[in-house]
């Protein structure tokens, strides 16, 4: 997956060489800076690893732009490819956990909310 424009890289890197064993529970911050609780939602991207490295990077570029509009509400988010799975926790606010996803979901359409945890 590697490069990823400069534009993007506060959104999604790739951390696989960094953290490789580190199981996501642990990494995934339950609170803001402020202690207040994030919520989370969880969406699948059938087939992802599968496809070309140019896919691949379009698809996390996308990713990384929706993400990026968000980004006065997103605490973290974490691509496995491996396992196909983008993982988001965000500051609490009123409907977010739906409005995000479907951001998500227009700019990558095969995207599928499986989980979501609003606090």
């Amino acid at each position: 997956m590697g490069e990823l424009s400069n534009n993007y890289k506060w959104a999604l890197r790739n951390t696989s060489g960094i953290e490789p064993n580190t199981p996501l529970w642990q990494r995934v911050p339950k609170t803001d800076d402020q202690g207040r609780l994030l919520s989370d939602f969880m969406m699948l991207i059938p087939g992802l690893r599968h496809r070309g490295r140019q896919q691949i990077k379009s698809t996390v570029e996308k990713l990384s732009a929706v993400l990026a509009r968000y980004q006065h509400v997103v605490v973290f988010a974490d691509l496995n490819l491996r396992l196909n799975l983008l993982w988001v926790s965000i500051r609490t606010q009123p409907g977010l956990c739906l409005e995000l996803p479907a951001a998500i979901k227009e700019a990558v359409p095969e995207a599928l909310l499986i989980a979501n945890n609003p606090q």
